[in-house]
């Protein structure tokens, strides 16, 4: 099992959720995050006084996937994210040990 975390452009979350449900990949935790990378950031104008804004707001989709699913997944959400332009983010693909549903007691590919 591994774990995919993709930190995407706020605005493409809707397309990565519809595109993964189409693929039968219902469950996913998403957090809203902040970060940069190579955009550095940018400055804005706010009442007449320039600022740099350091962090950008991003979108951080985390998923659990069987060792067979890995790659499709992130060919859905490498489509489904990309704008072609720099900030389009990034995915993290991690080894997963156990998983327990608490409800059920169900372990590991069952408690996906």
């Amino acid at each position: 099992m591994k774990k995919i975390e993709a930190i995407i452009k706020p605005f493409k979350l809707e397309d990565v959720k519809d595109a993964l449900s189409e693929a039968g990949i219902t469950g996913m935790t998403v957090s809203d995050v902040k970060g940069y990378g190579r955009q550095q950031g940018h400055s804005e104008l706010y009442r007449g006084a320039e600022y740099v804004v350091d962090f950008l707001p991003k979108i951080k989709v985390e998923l659990i996937v069987s060792n067979d699913d890995v790659e499709s997944t992130i060919d859905i959400i490498t489509a489904a994210a990309k704008t072609g332009k720099i900030g389009d983010g990034k995915i993290f693909v991690s080894n997963i040990e156990r998983i327990v549903r608490i409800r059920t007691g169900e372990e590991d590919e069952e408690a996906i």
